[in-house]
């Protein structure tokens, strides 16, 4: 088997057809099937097949995929890498973040490093949970990482600093007006806003373990699906949100008040190897300006 042809058959899953995909990687569509059976062939069993609405995998499919998804991503990340070690110019730089930072302290970075290297494209993959991200980058999708330590992570992983995580209401909230951190014990009767991305710690959404060292469980009044939309109900009234506070940062009216004790989680940039070229320097762009 070729490391041509596991391009195609990842090229055919993406694009849910071998129409797409042929045009794609610019082949005709009787040479990209031809290869793919020729896979097919040297694996003992079909990876595809045909559905009402396009192509999906069998479980051999299932299984084989992974792994030509991590060949086909390490031989384009090989290229990038040695190009940027023999200081080429140009390329490509993939990072992968969380939607979360992808929102929130990812702009700065990306505008620094378009002033700096107008030439290296950058390609951003953003993912709605800690293990969506480590199970991508462990298939190759990605140059860099941004997220949170990575527990186990066999490759480099860069401290990029503590990300603050604080109360966020609004302006009238009395909350506003007293002075200094705000007890987590003293909020056992308030509304929350929750957001179905929350971190899960010890078994239980981080804010259930937060509100229970305070004696209490949350009383939930608004589900959402993102943290930037959670916070925009909490400035509008609905209730208390938990959030990073480079999430309030472009939001007008949001109040951010820091809590006692404080909470707080380390960023890092982590890889599958080493750091070196472009990707070195991107970990220590984020470094200086991601978490001051």
């Amino acid at each position: 088997m070729s490391l041509r042809q596991m391009e195609y058959l990842v090229a055919v899953v993406e694009e849910e057809s071998f129409t797409r995909a042929a045009e794609a990687l610019n082949v005709t569509q009787s040479a990209l099937s031809h290869q793919i059976k020729a896979l097919e062939r040297e694996v003992g069993g079909p990876l595809l097949e045909r559905r009402p609405r396009g192509i999906g995998l069998t479980p051999m499919g299932r299984a084989y995929l992974p792994h030509a998804e991590l060949a086909v991503r390490s031989a384009e990340q090989a290229r990038r890498a040695a190009k940027a070690a023999a200081g080429a110019a140009g390329g490509e730089l993939r990072i992968a973040s969380l939607h979360a930072l992808a929102v929130g302290v990812m702009p700065p970075v990306f505008a620094r490093w378009r002033d700096a290297h107008p030439a290296v494209r950058l390609h951003l993959h953003e993912y709605a949970t800690t293990e969506e991200l480590r199970d991508h980058m462990e298939r190759g999708i990605a140059d860099l990482a941004i997220g949170p330590r990575p527990d186990g992570w066999p490759g480099p992983v860069v401290s990029l600093g503590m990300e603050h995580i604080a109360l966020i209401t609004h302006a009238d909230d009395p909350l506003a007006a007293r002075p200094g951190p705000v007890s987590v014990a003293s909020l056992a009767d308030r509304a929350w806003v929750r957001c179905a991305l929350e971190p899960v710690i010890q078994g239980r959404r981080w804010l259930d373990w937060v509100c229970a060292q305070g004696g209490f469980a949350p009383r939930t009044a608004v589900w959402t699906e993102h943290s930037s939309t959670a916070v925009r109900m909490a400035v509008a009234g609905l209730g208390l949100v938990a959030a990073p506070v480079h999430m309030a940062r472009d939001v007008p009216g949001a109040v951010v008040l820091p809590t006692d004790p404080p909470w707080c989680r380390e960023q890092t940039a982590f890889s599958r190897v080493e750091l070196t070229g472009t990707t070195a320097a991107f970990a220590g762009l984020c470094q200086e300006l991601a978490f001051p």
